[in-house]
């Protein structure tokens, strides 16, 4: 079930669009920001308030790749994987995430603190390699700085 504070910023987000239905992506990323990733209990109170079927709510859930449809850690890493990272070392970058924290793309640290995923594009290719952890964008990388990038986030 949603919070009151859930509901209040939905219900925000609806009357800045024409239609309900295009509030979908907002509604998500507000029951995310609250609660780290979207249950398919979200999913169903954000499609009974949008007044949509749980799978319409779920397809655009499971589209976009921020929207995260089981729970992830505290902090969320995501390695870009375009062109331009690849070429600038991203394999380097890699292994070396995957060496300090012990796991995979897609997996969690056993403490909760950190998922790592790929993405895309960072949109700072003229800088790459790059990552971001949560909010944080960083460019230029070398595997020597990731330690020192992870001790920030606790």
């Amino acid at each position: 079930m949603l919070s009151t504070v859930e509901k209040e910023q939905i219900e925000h987000e609806i009357r800045q669009v024409p239609v309900k239905k295009a509030a979908c992506i907002e509604a998500l990323k507000i029951v995310q920001e609250h609660r780290r990733w979207v249950s398919d209990e979200g999913i169903q109170d954000v499609a009974d308030i949008l007044e949509m079927s749980p799978a319409e709510v779920d397809s655009v859930a499971t589209f976009y790749n921020l929207i995260f449809r089981q729970p992830v850690g505290r902090h969320i890493i995501l390695l870009c994987d375009s062109i331009s990272c690849y070429v600038m070392g991203l394999n380097a970058l890699h292994e070396e995430l995957v060496s300090i924290l012990g796991i995979k793309y897609g997996q969690t640290t056993e403490d909760g603190r950190f998922t790592l995923l790929p993405n895309p594009c960072l949109g700072t290719c003229d800088h790459a390699p790059a990552l971001m952890v949560d909010h944080d964008l960083y460019r230029d990388l070398r595997p020597e700085s990731i330690a020192n990038i992870l001790e920030k986030y606790t």
